[in-house]
């Protein structure tokens, strides 16, 4: 739908906003009419590099045609289906995506963080089940983000953070190790641990990737206590670090894993997925969703699948990703350039970030900040080296503005 044809102007609608929405993100000052591939544009046409993906989830661009069309031809048979119903498009996804990542079993949610909570429910049952009622505590990293629903908040490892300031207290049963320290996850582990938690890369902590000898070490210690380790990769999952999923390309197997953003295409939905045992947990009423696996989302998702696998866009995201990495060194005041595939982090020397992420909207580039010196990128995995060049480009003269700026 077009501004020019709602009836109202954008300062008429925009006076809507502060009437009616709660305003819970600094949202953009344009309303996005259309998306197209690498690009949206706003109201009056003014395009822009979309290297922010709608938070890493327009893996295949901008409204990809293939999704488009795919949730069309849904929309004429079934919409929505009960809890009770199978449909074809879930049938087919959950062999799917089980089938392409190594896993046996799958229970669809709404989004990432219904994933996490699906995966520390499971868990914390699992663990009680096993080994008596109060085995249910569950580690995770600092500077993590698994969502904002109270399971998924609580597991986030950030509780001085404006994320949870305020929401207190979290719910109990969690404790907060150091990301890439196993020494120190196992030093938080109790006799009651159920599980470890965490991200590949952690995205909102800063673009930190894990080390190899952090997974298997993780792998190796879950695998001798009898402690469960769980992956968060709704960022990081379905071609964004450069293989399908993260953990395929550290060669580390989790017992359950989440994923959402990317396989949705534009639509909501999330999953887990564990092995056959893990799954027994949960019995009929242990676990349940009104619109998890929507058909019309799940045929988006089977045509996201399906391009992601079909035009290497994993493989892409690899090649694009390192490509990136090399060409913002030109950008000042830059301490660390960390990431995997496309999904990159520039740490700066002061604390800028947000002053540059938002000097890049007025120069038609869109990003995001994650902390007051780090910004991050998770565009569309269509990238060229052509676009990574024109995003440099813009980026650099943003950081230049903003250091001019501050510099008066």
């Amino acid at each position: 739908m077009k501004v020019s044809e709602s009836g109202y102007t954008k300062e008429q609608l925009l006076e809507i906003v502060d009437t009616y929405l709660y305003e819970t993100a600094r949202r953009w000052d344009f309303i996005e009419e259309r998306g197209d591939g690498m690009y949206v544009y706003a109201e009056n046409g003014d395009r822009y590099l979309d290297f922010f993906g709608g938070i890493a989830v327009n893996s295949t661009g901008n409204c990809n045609k293939r999704v488009a069309e795919a949730i069309a031809g849904q929309c004429k048979d079934v919409i929505h289906a009960s809890n009770y119903a199978y449909t074809l498009p879930m049938i087919l996804l959950a062999k799917k995506i089980c089938e392409t990542i190594g896993m046996e079993k799958i229970v669809f949610q709404n989004s990432g963080t219904e994933a996490n909570e699906a995966m520390i429910k499971i868990a914390r049952k699992y663990g009680v089940d096993h080994y008596g009622k109060e085995h249910y505590h569950i580690v995770t990293a600092k500077n993590s983000f698994h969502g904002r629903t109270y399971g998924a908040l609580s597991a986030t490892g950030q509780p001085d953070s404006a994320c949870q300031e305020g929401f207190q207290p979290m719910l109990p049963g969690f404790s907060y190790a150091e990301f890439n320290n196993l020494e120190d996850f196992k030093r938080k582990c109790t006799k009651d641990t159920a599980a470890i938690m965490v991200e590949p890369v952690q995205g909102e902590g800063g673009v930190y990737p894990a080390t190899k000898e952090f997974l298997q070490g993780l792998r190796d210690y879950c695998d001798e206590t009898g402690i469960l380790l769980l992956y968060d990769e709704v960022q990081t999952g379905w071609g964004r670090t450069g293989d399908i999923m993260a953990f395929m390309s550290y060669g580390v197997k989790p017992d359950a894993v989440s994923m959402a953003k990317a396989i949705g295409g534009g639509m909501p939905i999330g999953a887990m997925c564990t092995s056959a045992k893990i799954a027994k947990t949960f019995g009929a009423g242990a676990h349940g969703s009104t619109f998890a696996a929507n058909p019309v989302c799940c045929a988006a998702a089977l045509a996201e699948i399906d391009e992601i696998m079909e035009q290497h866009l994993s493989e892409n995201a690899k090649e694009v990703g390192a490509y990136f990495m090399e060409q913002l060194k030109i950008l000042p005041c830059v301490r660390e350039i960390r990431g995997r595939g496309l999904l990159v982090g520039v740490e700066f020397e002061e604390p800028i970030a947000f002053a540059v992420k938002h000097q890049c909207v007025e120069n038609r580039l869109l990003i995001t900040a994650v902390r007051d010196n780090i910004i991050r990128m998770a565009p569309p995995l269509i990238a060229t080296k052509e676009h990574v060049d024109e995003a440099v480009v813009l980026l650099k003269k943003s950081v230049q503005e903003v250091l001019c700026s501050e510099a008066e």
